[in-house]
């Protein structure tokens, strides 16, 4: 059972890292989509957007119909991820900047059937100290969004179809993983009846929400980040000198969010089982709000400073993140599990929409001196709830160890 859960988590994490780099992987192409599609400031904002729009379009629907916990979830991810691959490969041969940002919607629509059913999975393969499986998990999403910008490194000189056909057949790949290699874990549940109840025990359930909560001032701040650093650096490095390649741009942008927001990960899911999940999170949306508003002072400054600060604020603005999902599939019941799970991204990437489009309309602004220090806010909301949250960690951890004890 040991190597079999050990295994489990490696195929769940590759499939996961594959199918995430759908995500981004018609953004990083956006210059040159700009030309192909004669994109105006507003299209190209969309063409942003896109992807989280139809990731909540998706996650509504799913929770709402309670799809993670009404069907099998590991067949739930590989069609999903299936459906996500043709979806993006089709964007090779649109013409239209309207019938792109559809497709990339459509691909939302599925991601939502792939990252909330992963963490049910891991929950089912680890129904106790999930920490730092869940942190693993998370890390394999960092990697698989920030691949993208990997990816273009290799192939965008040859040419830019090239970076949507990689990513369409790494999330085949995933499919084929999750259906083929991938087994149902041992004892899990099977399908839960449809009701309309679900939803309500979820808002119901007080230490859910409040770990809700907490995630949603950390979405404020994730993907606005994830989205808007590789401009910044592309400014910055500029700013302060003409001869910066974009290739190294490029593998500065996946170092900060990729490899730095994989270590992250890993090393917070192993200090949340640890410490409790409460005081990590509360400690990574410290540094990472502290992180927002301090790297725009390092505009235009010194490239090792900015990429510095870049990749610590990496490491920490993604280090909690599979906490908010571990505790959630801790104090929700088995029934509602990935109801909740799926509840909870809904309303966190509808949050990520409203950041992700507040940074270009600001910069102009404000400048890239003081954009991100917009991002500071959602840290300092989560940090409230969490430590809210605490008590209920407290309570539970003692009543298991008293149980352990009798």
């Amino acid at each position: 059972m040991k190597n079999g859960k050990w295994w489990a988590l490696f195929l769940i994490a590759v499939a996961e890292l594959f199918a995430l780099s759908l995500w981004f992987s018609a953004s990083v192409i956006v210059q040159e989509l700009r030309d192909l599609w004669a994109l105006t400031p507003a299209t190209e904002a969309w063409v942003t957007a896109s992807v989280p729009i139809g990731f909540v379009i998706g996650a509504l629907f799913s929770s709402y119909l309670g799809i993670a916990d009404r069907f099998n979830t590991r067949k739930v991810f590989a069609v999903s991820a299936l459906a996500g691959a043709l979806l993006n490969l089709l964007l090779i041969f649109s013409q239209s900047a309207w019938i792109g940002i559809a497709l990339r919607i459509l691909t939302g629509v599925t991601l939502a059937g792939v990252y909330p059913t992963a963490v049910k999975l891991l929950s089912q393969w680890f129904p106790k100290k999930r920490g730092v499986a869940i942190g693993i998990l998370i890390a394999a999403l960092t990697l698989g969004s920030s691949l993208p910008h990997f990816i273009v490194i290799f192939f965008l000189a040859v040419n830019w179809q090239m970076v949507i056909v990689t990513s369409s057949i790494l999330a085949l790949t995933a499919a084929f993983i999750v259906y083929f290699l991938l087994k149902d874990a041992p004892g899990s549940p099977g399908k839960t009846p449809f009701s309309f109840k679900l939803i309500r025990k979820v808002v119901k359930n007080k230490p859910v929400m409040l770990a809700n909560y907490g995630y949603f001032g950390h979405m404020w701040e994730l993907y606005a980040m994830w989205t808007w650093l590789p401009v910044f650096l592309t400014a910055s490095f500029t700013a302060q000198t003409t001869e910066v390649s974009t290739w190294f741009i490029a593998l500065a942008s996946f170092i900060s969010i990729g490899i730095a927001g994989g270590v992250g990960c890993v090393v917070g899911g192993l200090v949340a089982d640890k410490i409790g999940r409460a005081y990590l999170t509360i400690i990574s949306m410290g540094v990472s709000g502290v992180c927002a508003i301090l790297i725009g002072f390092t505009f235009g400054q010194s490239i090792w400073l900015t990429f510095a600060l870049a990749v610590i604020w990496g490491i920490f603005v993604i280090s909690d993140s599979a906490q908010f999902s571990a505790a959630v599939s801790e104090f929700a019941d088995v029934e509602y599990v990935g109801t909740a799970l799926t509840f909870q991204m809904c309303i966190g990437f509808l949050i990520t929409i409203f950041s992700i489009n507040l940074i270009p309309l600001l910069q102009g602004t404000v400048g890239w001196q003081w954009v991100f220090s917009l991002l500071s806010i959602g840290p300092v909301l989560g940090i409230i709830s969490m430590v809210k949250f605490k008590s209920y960690e407290i309570s539970d951890s003692a009543q298991k160890a008293s149980n352990k004890a009798t």
